[in-house]
């Protein structure tokens, strides 16, 4: 049998079209495998920055370097490698900061939790809380932590084991303070 060039051409790119096609089938099952892990995230976002909003007027503003999503087991926004959170007061101006190295917002229950280098600052008083975890209610605007804290301010440097405060630190209290404290009369 005789074929001509175009015949031939053409019978090679059906063999390898049909090939091609049936070598190029995808195992759904087989992909999950390869590229979905339990453990991964929903989502990544690189430089989160959120805005909560009341009437139209800033309350809190945060700042994350890396924000990682999960729904399950339950729902969590997980903040790595620096948070910053500002507080805003009535009139919009940022009362006091809360910063830490990482984070996590459980968004149905209103609260979030921040650890490992964690401070808040309250500009108007120069006071600034220290301690390694605590716990932000949004709801109530409540900050506590039942670890060490230490705050320092103009005029003292106070330690104790957990404290209450609101968000803006305009005033707190220890849950059980500890050592000595010096204060200067101003007489």
């Amino acid at each position: 049998m005789v074929f001509g060039k175009a015949k031939i051409v053409h019978f090679l790119f059906l063999i390898c079209f049909s090939i091609a096609l049936s070598s190029c089938v995808n195992d759904l099952d087989s992909i999950r495998k390869v590229t979905f892990k339990a453990s991964d995230p929903d989502e990544r976002t690189t430089n989160l920055k959120v805005f909560y909003t009341d009437s139209g007027y800033a309350r809190v503003q945060i700042f994350a370097k890396l924000a990682e999503t999960y729904s399950k087991p339950e729902p969590v926004i997980k903040l790595k490698d620096g948070v910053k959170i500002n507080f805003f007061s009535e009139s919009g101006e940022i009362v006091s900061v809360l910063t830490a190295l990482y984070g996590e917002i459980q968004q149905e229950r209103g609260t979030m939790f921040v650890r490992d280098s964690v401070q808040l600052y309250n500009f108007g008083k120069k006071q600034r809380l220290e301690t390694e975890e605590l716990f932000w209610n949004q709801r109530d605007s409540s900050i506590y932590s039942e670890k060490p804290v230490v705050v320092r301010t103009p005029e003292a440097v106070l330690f104790g084991q957990g404290i209450r405060t609101k968000q803006d630190f305009s005033a707190y209290e220890f849950l059980q303070p500890r050592g000595q404290m010096r204060m200067q009369s101003k007489l």
